[in-house]
């Protein structure tokens, strides 16, 4: 697909940015919890635990997880052996935004049943996974409808509780969910690229306020409000620049948004 002279110095400008913001850049952001480990499932659950608190202040986010992971320490075996009456004491103290202690613990209950009857949260994404899908929006949507049910078995959904699972469906952006599926799928020094049965060209941007500002002013998308729809015509628009991985320029992106620099 040949590109305009417009779209090439955006390529261009894109491609910079990409580069410039190597893992030495890698800080504030939650992304820098997982990199503690090397087991897999540590990686694993890490990344999801701070994708699901990664909304609001990076400072706040970062505090959050820090506490968190003091708490876990080891994550895989953390979770193998979390029993949730305990979880409900360890957590009284912890609380972020719209999830309450009591969801924090919910949360640790839930990925206790995803891998003690799946293994991983990995083997429960490929159960939902089809090659002929254009993107991983049906993928996300049945993961949610099963990981609520387990949330559930610990009474209704709270407000906190919805808010951690947004189902795309619905018009969601699911901003936390690409963003865990990006550190999962993509390999490069930030993103892990454990997850190697999936392919990055069917990852969607994670799209939060820098995120929108910036792509509103690059003209990637038209979309007014946040959602699920301005998502995807982003990440189509990138696609023009890397069709095989679109989403390589979020990083860059969102910390051009968030360091309020110029792009």
């Amino acid at each position: 697909m040949s590109l305009s002279p417009k779209e090439s110095a955006l390529k261009k400008k894109l491609e910079y940015h990409y580069k410039y913001f190597d893992f030495s850049q890698i800080s504030p952001d939650p992304l820098e919890f997982p990199h503690r480990f090397k087991n897999f499932h540590d990686i694993e659950i890490s990344a999801f635990i701070s994708s699901v608190f990664a909304y609001g202040n990076v400072k706040q986010i970062n505090e959050t997880l820090e506490k968190i992971h003091g708490m876990i320490k080891e994550p895989h075996r953390f979770v193998m052996k979390y029993n949730y009456e305990s979880g409900l004491k360890k957590f009284a103290k912890i609380k972020h935004r719209f999830y309450t202690s009591e969801d924090i613990a919910k949360l640790f209950y839930a990925l206790n049943r995803i891998y003690t009857n799946y293994g991983s949260l990995n083997y429960l994404f490929l159960l939902y996974y089809f090659d002929k899908d254009v993107s991983l929006k049906n993928t996300i949507a049945f993961f949610t409808e099963h990981f609520n049910s387990f949330l559930s078995e610990k009474g209704n959904l709270t407000q906190g509780l919805k808010f951690m699972s947004p189902d795309p469906m619905k018009g969601s952006a699911c901003k936390r969910m690409n963003l865990f599926l990006r550190w999962m799928i993509r390999k490069d020094e930030l993103d892990f690229g454990l997850w190697k049965e999936f392919s990055p060209s069917k990852l969607v941007i994670p799209v939060d306020t820098h995120v929108a500002k910036i792509c509103k002013q690059l003209g990637l998308t038209k979309q007014k409000t946040t959602s699920w729809k301005m998502a995807e015509e982003i990440t189509q628009k990138l696609m023009k620049f890397d069709p095989n991985d679109p989403v390589k320029y979020d990083f860059a992106i969102c910390h051009i948004g968030m360091r309020k620099m110029e792009f």
